[in-house]
């Protein structure tokens, strides 16, 4: 199961950072654009639709990443005090209250509004050479079935730490851990973290790495803060 877990979200992290990379172009069209205008006296008819449908892309395309690594912006100054259970119970509510219900409104509605636009061939109104804007949104149910992908993730998570009372790895945790084992090799030598592996296992590379770790950093830190 985990590895499933861990799968989805590796998903999530290659279609964000894939994505990320329209900043740049984003970066690159606003610079011509403004240059253009301001020394040449030619400002350009597409720079503003696309400008937006990069921001929209970039946006959209992030949801379900920084889902994966929970990094949507919470009100946390109480839930950060709560302890891993009553965490998950909590998530696990407003995720079947609110996430679900909006994700699934937000593939259905985004499915119709974005086959209307390709049969139509809609075209932007915002410019005059009006460029076609229904690829654009068809990024609106892939978007939707991407988020509704790691909210089912995170569900699962929730319920696992409810039993268990640990909230379980994701996929920037294990990032964490394999850096911290290189540190540990680097601190212990390669061959004395490798007879520690061989004699305690899994368990002796989590101990080896939590024990790194501390000694680099000694503040506690929170799952979820």
């Amino acid at each position: 199961m985990q590895r499933v877990l861990i799968g989805i979200d590796r998903l999530s992290t290659i279609v964000g950072q894939t994505f990320a990379w329209t900043v740049v172009i984003l970066t690159a069209v606003i610079v011509y654009d403004v240059t253009a205008r301001r020394f040449f006296a030619a400002p350009t008819t597409w720079a503003f639709d696309t400008s937006y449908m990069l921001y929209g892309t970039l946006f959209m395309m992030a949801g379900a990443y920084a889902l994966s690594r929970n990094g949507h912006v919470r009100g946390d100054f109480l839930y950060r005090n709560f302890d891993p259970r009553l965490q998950a119970k909590f998530d696990l509510v407003l995720y079947l209250l609110f996430f679900f219900p909006a994700i699934f409104a937000f593939m259905i509605a985004g499915w119709h509004f974005s086959v209307q636009s390709w049969m139509q061939n809609e075209q932007s109104s915002m410019s005059p050479n009006g460029p076609i804007i229904w690829p654009f949104k068809f990024l609106i149910p892939i978007v939707g079935l991407l988020l509704l992908l790691q909210g089912v993730v995170e569900v699962v998570r929730c319920t696992q730490c409810i039993r268990t009372g640990v909230w379980p790895q994701r996929l920037s945790d294990v990032e964490e851990l394999e850096k911290q084992i290189l540190a540990a090799a680097e601190a212990k030598g390669a061959d004395v973290l490798a007879a520690e592996m061989a004699r305690g296992g899994e368990d002796a590379v989590v101990r080896a790495a939590a024990g790194t770790a501390a000694s680099q950093d000694p503040s506690p830190r929170h799952p979820h803060s």
